[in-house]
């Protein structure tokens, strides 16, 4: 995905900035690349020049475990962390933002507090 991303946007002469998503989730639902995939794409990002990794997102498990959901997103802000080029680590949904905060998160996905449920 991130070669075609890059091969669209030397079409367009720009640069994309990208955030991977890791899977940090305990459901089936949930999609994204575990540590070591992680670290994989990493090294051939190298070679994108047009595609800038500014950071990672996640989502946690559905749940009303405030432990479970904290402890997914402290996972992930280890991973940030250990990453110092990155500026933006995105976690935290209409339903645990608040979580996703106090846990480290820069950038949240608030789509349904503001426009309602689909």
């Amino acid at each position: 995905m991130l070669k075609e991303i890059n091969k669209q946007a030397i079409k367009n002469n720009r640069t994309i900035g990208c955030l991977l998503q890791v899977y940090i989730a305990e459901e089936e639902t949930k999609f994204g690349l575990d540590e070591m995939e992680l670290n994989a794409i990493l090294k051939q990002t190298t070679e994108l020049k047009n595609v800038q990794i500014k950071g990672l997102m996640g989502m946690a498990s559905f749940s009303d475990d405030e432990i479970k959901v904290r402890n997914e997103f402290t996972k992930l802000k280890k991973l940030f962390d250990s990453n110092i080029q990155y500026s933006i680590l995105s976690m935290g949904m209409s339903n645990d933002y608040k979580i996703a905060i106090t846990a480290g998160s820069n950038m949240v996905r608030i789509g349904s507090l503001i426009f309602g449920n689909r």
